[in-house]
């Protein structure tokens, strides 16, 4: 890619909305669902959905780290930077995450709370190192694409015999995810929603490659198309989705190609095994516990686990009575369905995670979409 003008074409954009205005079959309803909340937030920001013929609906997936972080969690992360006093580590989204008891990390420091927000892992690392008399926790979100620096700085924690370092490691997998939500959709009373296809994550597929999706064409029927973030591909991505349902097909294809190989990036997968492994199971939010969805420290590493360090147990907390997170999430509502959104709920005042991060679904229509929603009212 030589410039990104390349990907936001007006022309080209207006060519791909008619071939997929041509090949959606009239008779036809189709469901994707863009599991990424970077996609998510290219369709608000570049006005995507409006180019869509009215049968070919966009669905938001859960691909957002903040927003399927459960409340227990930032429990967690709160409990070590009050009651333990450890200087807490993390990234800046993760602030505004509600928690219990009307308690965020940002309202936890307000408190004072030592939490510090960090652009990478190893500006927690080099905290640990400058402040020997302090414990250090990183507080470790993310899919895959985030997990290979955590596991780069607890093995250069490990060199350096670090003694005040610690990971709390809530990193969550895409792959099961995605099964946990097909797996749903085929048991309607669980609350799932049918798709016919997804868009496959971008920088989760240049680590892992496009092979671990290969299983849902398998198993469910259902295509894949791994798509980078621009709105001409996510608009590819699309065609080829409609293309692949209109012909029976279910199989896994590449738009990103320039960026995603089948076998992904090997090196950051050899460093993450070699200091992770799989957890049996893991609470997310919205969608509840996933099996073997996350990933914990291994015990040759366990030194350098926060949960084991300072004994942390997990309790689960349900979310707000009415905020609608968690069917968001699961693709079963949207944004405008919620009785808070806009209102109550906004990105200053978030009541739920969607709402906290720019790649929540919220956040996103809350920036872009809303007006949309607005009736034009003739004069």
């Amino acid at each position: 890619m030589k410039y990104v003008d390349e990907f936001r074409d007006r022309e080209l954009a207006a060519n791909l909305a008619a071939n997929i205005q041509g090949e959606a079959e009239p008779s036809r309803h189709y469901r994707f669902m863009e599991f990424c909340g970077g996609h998510t937030h290219a369709i608000a920001r570049y006005g995507v959905a409006d180019l869509l013929p009215q049968n070919v609906q966009m669905i938001h997936g859960p691909g957002c780290p903040v927003c399927v972080l459960p409340v227990g969690r930032v429990d967690m992360a709160i409990r070590l930077a009050l009651e333990c006093k450890v200087m807490l580590c993390t990234y800046g989204d993760v602030m505004r995450v509600p928690a219990s008891d009307g308690l965020s990390l940002i309202r936890a420091k307000a408190l004072g709370a030592d939490i510090r927000i960090v652009y990478s892992p190893l500006d927690a690392l080099r905290l640990a190192i400058d402040n020997p008399q302090r414990e250090v926790v990183f507080l470790a979100i993310g899919f895959e694409t985030t997990t290979p620096p955590s596991a780069l700085a607890i093995r250069q924690a490990a060199q350096q015999s670090l003694q005040n370092f610690s990971v709390l490691c809530c990193h969550v997998l895409t792959p099961p995810a995605i099964m946990h939500i097909l797996d749903a959709a085929d048991v309607p009373e669980e609350g799932g929603v049918t798709i016919d296809g997804f868009v496959g994550p971008a920088h989760v597929s240049v680590v892992i490659g496009s092979l671990p999706y290969e299983r849902f064409a398998a198993v469910h029927r259902k295509p894949v198309v791994i798509a980078g973030f621009e709105p001409l591909d996510v608009m590819q991505a699309i065609l080829m989705l409609v293309r692949q349902v209109n012909e029976g097909r279910a199989e896994i294809e590449n738009e990103f190609t320039r960026a995603v190989s089948r076998s992904g990036n090997t090196l950051a997968q050899t460093v993450t095994a070699e200091i992770f492994d799989l957890r049996v199971s893991f609470e997310w939010r919205g969608l509840g516990e996933v099996g073997a969805s996350a990933l914990r420290i291994r015990s040759a590493y366990e030194t350098f686990d926060a949960e084991r360090r300072f004994d942390l147990t997990y309790r689960p907390v349900p979310d707000h009575k009415q905020c609608e997170c968690g069917a968001i999430l699961r693709g079963v509502k949207k944004p405008t369905d919620c009785k808070l959104f806009g209102a109550i709920c906004t990105p200053e005042n978030p009541m739920g995670s969607c709402m906290v991060s720019s790649e929540g679904s919220c956040a996103a229509h809350y920036s872009y979409g809303r007006f949309r929603d607005i009736p034009v009212v003739a004069t």
